[in-house]
This record gives structure tokens, sequence and C-alpha cells, in this order.
């Protein structure tokens, strides 16, 4: 009598324990930066098919840096002349916080379109959705440093810092943006619309800008108000820059502001991909 012998072979998928398995397993480092660089290059790519991205970073710095400088120059300073070494710097750091606004807009309108939940069932790491945006962002940051600078200079600004000073500064400024950028990227992981994004931003953009020592100096100001404005984020960037474009000087500011960085992204980092893991 003559057997029958039955061999089975393994599924190439895998056991789907397996598969749910490796989803959730934990990525290394090595793999989190391959996917948040791939998430930056999907950024960059949704960026060329929608060149609209790109209106504020371009027109606001002409806007801006034309209007406030001619307007304000002679009431502030006396003259435009005089008035460039404070306002320039200024700009660079209200454009900073402007265009890191749009983060957490677009998170959230990509959260609401389902994009994120395509994004659930890979082994991917957390942040990378979210830190991949982030970093293809900087290009935008350093589209509007750029603009803010050359448009400071055809006005005939000078800055006192040279070459050296002036690039400091501009990578200073991105630095601030990406950073910043973290605050308005967990609000859009926890508001329930984009416009209720762009609006909360709207509150925290505007304090923080004009209540800081990027228009005037602090000490035309009331004492209640130049408590707040010493404390303000934004003035120690704002000084910082100052002090690296008018004077290539690496001053204490300039650690206090990179100090702020730090601890704004320490805090919120953590925050948006805790939220944004309550969503999936």
């Amino acid at each position: 009598m003559s057997t029958i012998t039955i061999t089975t072979t393994r599924d190439p998928i895998g056991d789907p324990m397996d598969v749910v398995a490796r989803a959730h397993a934990r990525p290394s480092l090595q793999d989190t930066v391959s996917q948040t660089v791939t998430m930056a290059w999907r950024a960059t790519k949704k960026m060329r098919r929608n060149p609209e991205q790109f209106f504020d970073v371009t027109l606001q710095p002409l806007l801006f840096t034309a209007m406030f400088t001619y307007i304000f120059g002679g009431a502030v300073s006396g003259s435009v002349a005089n008035y460039m070494p404070i306002i320039i710097p200024g700009i660079l750091a209200q454009t900073a916080l402007t265009t890191c606004m749009a983060m957490g807009t677009q998170l959230r309108e990509d959260m609401d379109k389902g994009v994120f939940d395509r994004f659930k069932s890979l082994p991917i790491s957390r942040i990378a959705p979210l830190a991949g945006p982030a970093l293809a962002d900087v290009i935008r940051y350093a589209i509007a440093a750029t603009l803010t600078i050359l448009v400071g200079l055809a006005m005939g600004y000078r800055p006192g810092g040279g070459v050296g000073g002036t690039v400091a500064g501009w990578a200073l400024t991105i630095v601030a943006a990406w950073s910043l950028a973290w605050i308005f990227t967990w609000l859009g992981t926890v508001a329930r619309s984009a416009q209720a994004v762009q609006g909360i931003s709207m509150l925290i953009m505007f304090p923080l800008s004009f209540m800081s020592n990027a228009f005037v100096q602090e000490d035309t100001m009331p004492g209640w108000l130049q408590t707040f404005v010493k404390v303000n984020p934004v003035s120690h960037v704002v000084t910082a820059v100052r002090d690296l474009l008018n004077h290539g000087q690496v001053t204490g500011e300039v650690g206090w502001a990179l100090l702020g960085c730090v601890v704004v992204v320490a805090v919120f980092a953590p925050l948006s991909v805790r939220s944004y893991k309550r969503h999936l």
C-alpha cells in the first residue's frame, strides 16, 4: 500500500502574526532617519506640484520688509537707513514665525483627507510622517530668509558682520523656524480642523512677533511690557540675529536662542508624536 506524503510550503508573505509583529516592532535609528528622509522627499514632491505653497515665503518678505521699513523708519530711528539694522533682523524672525505656521495647517489637512490612515498600517517610525515634512519645510524657511536679506540689501542695508555674520544670522533664522514649527505641528495633531489650526496659530504668532523687540527697542515700551518682551523667545532670536548680522559677534544671546530652540523641540516633538499616535 503506497503512502502519500503531503508537504506544505510556507506563504512567502509570512505568518500574519509575524507581519503584525514586524509592523509594531520599534524601528532602529537608521530606519527612522531613512524613513524621515523618504517622507521629506514626498513633501518636496508635493511642494513642486503645488507651487502656491511658496507664495507666503516669496511675497511676504518682499512686502513686509519694504512696508515696515518705509512706514516706521523715520518715526522710530529718524531715517530708513538708521532703521534697517533694527528692522531687517526683526523681519527675519517674524518671517520665520509666519512661514512655520503653515506646517500645522498642512498637517491637519493631510490628516483630514485620510493620508495618515495609510501610514498607520506601515511598519515605519511614528515620528517619520511628522519629521519628514518638517525637514522639507527647511527649503521654505531658507527661501524666505534669503529673500528678506536680499530685499534689505537692495534697499541699502549693509550688514556690519560681513558675509560670515550674515550667513550665521541666516542659518540661525532657519534653525529657529524649524524649531518653532514643532509648536504648530502639535497644534495640527490636536485641533479639529485646518481652520482651527490657522486661527490658533495667528493668536500665537501676533503676540510673539509684535510683543517683542523685532520692530522697536524694548526700552521704549512700558515697564510691564518690557518684562514680557525680555522673556519672549522671539526677542532672543531677534537680538541674536542682530548681533550676528550687524556686528558679526557670537554673543550670549545666540546661546540663549539656540537653547530656546532645543527646549521647544524637546517639549513639542514628543507631544506631537504622542497626540499623532492617538489618531492611529
